[in-house]
């Protein structure tokens, strides 16, 4: 969308173009629509620049190149003039400017912070409105207290009290890298943020144990089975260790017996795996 002569000159013919009459407006909407004229297409964002440029500046405080804020809502001017019905007879500006704003709030969505935040309607209402809110509080009433203006902003907003205490302390705050040195150690390195993160993971004692426990329970399960005659065996197996599970059904017409057949079966194998374990585990514990 710039070229070389610089983005200057760029907003500075965006601002000079002719505005377009809403007969001339239509006439170009109609000769997209129904004969796909790309000069048409083109001439009907090119008149309106000048209103990216003005809904890009309203965007300015969240600290991203206004060249970029441009960028982006040139983006959604372009899809606006091709989403666009004439036969609708609303201004082509009152139909864009919609897709203009979308456009450059979704970019400031993604780029402002390297956490990423809500993409519901109501949590972007939050992102975009909490610092007019919070100005207007602050205006109308000079003594608040905090936790009252995050309950009047999420009031007017429609979200929770904590959505709105969250979204407010990372307004507040810059974005920390965990790489971040935070004092020098004793060696003369430095100790960075992600040194003080508490890992989560099991301790070492925890994993063997487990380990072991896993094992002696295999262990148990693969003895028990050993009660089991072979038909009994293979229900267990493929109604209960296996991953897909077989139906009485499909384990029935297998087998050559019916499904009622199959689960008074399942039901004396269970009987008896459990009493051998039993058994396992009451032996192991006078070992």
């Amino acid at each position: 969308m710039h070229d070389a002569s610089g983005p200057r000159d760029f907003v500075k013919r965006a601002m000079q173009a002719p505005y377009l009459e809403r007969e001339e407006e239509q006439a170009l909407a109609v000769r997209w629509k129904e004969c796909e004229d790309q000069a048409a297409l083109h001439r009907l964002p090119q008149a309106h620049m000048r209103l990216v440029i003005a809904i890009a500046a309203r965007f300015r405080h969240f600290g991203l190149p206004m060249s970029d804020l441009i960028q982006e809502g040139h983006v959604g001017l372009l899809e606006a003039a091709a989403r666009f019905e004439p036969a609708r007879e609303v201004r082509f500006s009152t139909y864009a400017t919609w897709w203009i704003r979308a456009s450059i709030q979704d970019f400031i969505l993604r780029n402002w912070s390297i956490v990423r935040g809500g993409t519901s309607s109501a949590q972007k209402a939050l992102f975009f409105n909490l610092r007019r809110l919070r100005a207007r509080i602050t205006q109308n009433t000079h003594q608040v207290s905090t936790s009252d203006m995050h309950r009047q902003i999420a009031e007017a907003i429609g979200v929770s009290v904590n959505d709105v205490a969250t979204m407010d302390a990372r307004l507040s705050g810059a974005d920390a890298s965990l790489n971040a040195p935070l004092s020098d150690g004793e060696d003369g390195g430095s100790a960075d943020r992600q040194d003080l993160l508490p890992d989560t993971a099991p301790l070492q004692d925890e994993l063997v144990g487990q380990s072991i426990d896993t094992e002696r329970r295999k262990n148990w399960l693969n003895h028990a089975l050993t009660v089991l005659n072979e038909r009994e065996l293979k229900i267990v197996r493929e109604r209960r260790l296996s991953d897909d599970g077989a139906t009485l059904e499909a384990l029935g017409a297998k087998l050559g017996i019916s499904k009622e057949r199959v689960r008074q079966l399942e039901s004396r194998a269970l009987q008896k795996l459990k009493t051998a374990l039993l058994d396992q585990q009451s032996a192991s514990s006078y070992t």
